[in-house]
């Protein structure tokens, strides 16, 4: 029998709650002691801490990839610009209007050097009005360089090539060359009906020029190729668009219709009316400037009138200045054709 007084369990319950309770030291080994594994060992994803913001990369960053060099912004051209501006206008046709300003200067210069020089035995501005050396030459060069300052200065207002801004689209003219070929066709008709309804006089400056030696040959080449592509580029090429444009954005204006949108190629798109007012408005100056040829008299005055509608309409109908060009050409080419022949190869002139 021990002597030692039998342990009672203590009850934590049964002991009052404001004295201390002397728990016996715990296991180190047990397992309220062993610390957890980690996150992963236990197949449960950890928290992620979000990145800074100073270090986070802005979402429109470029990707760089392997095919794409490293300075490929620098490199590469930029994106075309689309611009809504409706090329020519008015603005532009003042332009042209400036350098036919600059191109006569540069003309009365070369008259005024040739007359001091006496050139194929000219010394007067009057016998230079009737010389065909000087006519072909001084036109020549009106053109050649209002033609020089189109190239160097549209291309540069309208981030286009100058060909583009007037139109030209010279593939379809040459795909369409058989239907051209009878509107000028239809014109010279009208043309020989006119010289026996009305017919011009007789001594007019043009049949002047004709009958020096060697000068109908000269007008023919000079009447088919340079004459025709130069007057189509300032009167269908800049004066009829601009008109029609000025008309639209007037009755815009006005009326407040909203803007006729631009075509798939970036040109304009006229309204009928437009296109009328412009054909019928670009028509006067066109017959007017060749009034002085013709001794301002009325049959050839309405013929030109004629021709003119007529290659606004070919101008308008096919967005092609080309074509109205290869019709203006055509018409020439028949023009001389035909007094061609009826001189015996510009021999009888006096037959005109």
């Amino acid at each position: 029998m021990s002597t030692f007084p039998e342990q009672v369990p203590q009850n934590p319950e049964a002991e009052p709650s404001g004295e201390p309770n002397d728990s016996p030291a715990s296991d180190p080994l047990g397992p309220e002691n062993i610390p957890l594994p980690p996150a992963e060992w236990a197949s449960e994803p950890e928290p992620t801490s979000p990145l800074p913001s100073a270090i986070e990369a802005p979402a429109s960053s470029p990707q760089i990839t392997e095919d794409q060099p490293l300075f490929a912004s620098y490199t590469q051209p930029p994106p075309p610009v689309v611009r809504e501006e409706r090329i020519p206008h008015m603005g532009h046709l003042g332009i042209l209007f400036l350098l036919v300003l600059c191109g006569l200067i540069g003309v009365n210069v070369l008259v005024a050097v040739a007359l001091h020089m006496k050139l194929w035995g000219i010394a007067t501005a009057a016998q230079a009005t009737t010389d065909f050396h000087y006519a072909l030459i001084t036109q020549a060069a009106l053109y050649l360089i209002t033609f020089g300052g189109c190239l160097i200065a549209f291309p540069l207002i309208w981030r286009k090539p100058f060909f583009d801004g007037i139109h030209w689209n010279g593939d379809f003219a040459v795909q369409r060359f058989g239907r051209l070929l009878s509107a000028a066709v239809v014109c010279f008709f009208v043309a020989m009906i006119n010289g026996m309804l009305l017919p011009g006089p007789t001594d007019a400056p043009i049949d002047k020029l004709f009958k020096a030696p060697g000068a109908a040959w000269v007008l023919f080449g000079f009447g088919v190729t340079v004459a025709p592509f130069f007057e189509e580029m300032a009167f269908r090429g800049f004066l009829l668009p601009s008109l029609c444009t000025a008309w639209d954005w007037t009755v815009e204006n006005l009326t407040g219709t909203p803007r006729r949108p631009l075509d798939q190629n970036g040109d304009p798109n006229w309204s009928l009316s437009a296109m009328i007012a412009g054909s019928l408005v670009t028509s006067l100056p066109f017959a007017l400037m060749h009034g002085f040829q013709t001794a301002w008299s009325l049959g050839p005055f309405l013929l030109l009138i004629f021709v003119s509608l007529v290659l606004c309409w070919v101008r308008l109908s096919t967005r092609s200045l080309a074509a109205s060009t290869l019709v203006h050409a055509s018409y020439n080419f028949m023009l001389f054709s035909f007094m061609l022949l009826g001189t015996g190869g510009f021999k009888h002139l006096d037959k005109m």
